[in-house]
């Protein structure tokens, strides 16, 4: 029997992201979200949510651009760190001693060091009550060769993402495949 445990933000995994965003003065700042996931194929799009209060969000909307860049485990206490101040208060790259990289494609820094980055253009946002939904196309996405399978596409276990389980407030790592999609459901 299933229990009840009322209207929650649950639902696993949970993406662990830095967003990157340049302020009015062109300093780059970066925050963790995980509030955040793929919402259109065509044209390929990605949609986070941020509070108002967050730095970030008037830095995308001053901007009109942001990047996501997906950590490897590696990076985890940068990845928290990212998350527990603010960009207001703290250079975040000076503290953490990682890179910033000004795209060329749209108006946000990347993380050099971090494997996977997706270069995004705001084309829409939607007010949800405490959060506001930034829905960016993806121009680019750029991955480290390191990172790359047999086949030039991103290899997950080579990745190393980090998940994040909201209810204990906890990253983790991700497991062993399970099988091939559109494959596996076919054996029976």
């Amino acid at each position: 029997m299933k229990k009840s445990l009322g209207a929650k933000t649950l639902i696993y995994p949970l993406p662990v992201w830095i967003v990157g965003t340049y302020d009015k003065e062109d300093k780059p700042n970066v925050a963790t979200i995980a509030w955040g996931g793929i919402c259109c194929s065509d044209p390929p799009c990605v949609a986070i949510s941020l509070r108002k209060a967050t730095y970030s969000y008037g830095n995308i909307m001053e901007r009109k651009a942001f990047t996501v860049n997906v950590p490897s485990e590696k990076y985890v206490r940068e990845v928290d760190y990212f998350g527990t101040v603010s960009g207001r208060n703290v250079d975040k790259f000076t503290e953490s001693g990682l890179t910033s990289v000004k795209s060329e494609l749209v108006d946000a820094p990347y993380i050099k060091e971090f494997p996977l980055v997706l270069e995004c253009k705001l084309i829409r946002t939607s007010e949800i009550g405490l959060h506001t939904q930034f829905i960016g196309e993806i121009i680019d996405v750029k991955a480290d060769e390191l990172v790359l399978g047999e086949k030039g596409i991103t290899d997950i276990e080579k990745l190393k993402p980090v998940i994040f389980a909201a209810d204990t407030g906890s990253y983790y790592g991700v497991g062993k495949c399970l099988g091939a999609a559109y494959s596996i459901g076919k054996k029976r």
